[in-house]
């Protein structure tokens, strides 16, 4: 039982999306609420609570790209559990969102975040858009990618990208967090 617990400990440490914070949070949850506005047509949504804050996603009405339309199909999990393996309403990890948001525009893309790393086209940070992916090593001293998140807009600045994590399930978080600023290792294109 000793060992199931050490292993149960460090499994949850390792695993998709550490709950640690550092710095400030910037780290926003959109209501499941908001994600329907945008799949019935809304132009935008807003992020936060606050009016004197605001973090709006732009979402085209018409002439969707398939970027877009990926980033509608993964905000629709917004507010899902986070759930190591999971790819249903019931819970998902980060790669679970991915996966099956890209699958539902088919682009087949591999189940983990690690194997995911390994596709696409590496870029810049300066030339990051809409629908590229963001890779994380979320575990102190590890050399394996263990996260991923998928951008949804780039303002000035600042990278806005949708993942699920462990502490707070699907969510959309900002690359400017001290601890996802941390935890980045590259961004990939895949689209």
């Amino acid at each position: 039982m000793r060992y199931f617990s050490i292993f149960l400990l460090v499994f949850l440490l390792t695993s998709c999306g550490s709950s640690k914070k550092k710095g400030t949070l910037t780290e926003r949850t959109i209501s499941v609420a908001a994600a329907d506005k945008v799949r019935r047509g809304a132009s935008r949504i807003d992020l936060n609570d606050s009016p004197n804050d605001s973090y709006p996603i732009e979402v085209p009405k018409s002439n969707a790209s398939k970027a877009d339309n990926i980033i509608n199909t993964a905000l629709t999990f917004s507010g899902v559990r986070y759930k190591y393996g999971g790819t249903t309403r019931k819970g998902m990890d980060c790669s679970g969102l991915l996966y099956v948001s890209f699958s539902e525009h088919d682009v087949e893309l591999p189940r983990t975040s690690s194997r995911m790393a390994e596709r696409g086209k590496r870029i810049r940070v300066k030339d990051i858009e809409k629908g590229d992916l963001l890779f994380f090593k979320t575990t102190r001293g590890s050399k394996r990618i263990n996260h991923v998140g998928m951008v949804v807009t780039v303002e000035e600045d600042e990278i806005k990208f949708i993942h699920a994590s462990t502490s707070r399930g699907v969510t959309i978080s900002s690359l400017r967090d001290g601890f996802w600023n941390q935890a980045f290792v590259k961004a990939t294109r895949i689209l």
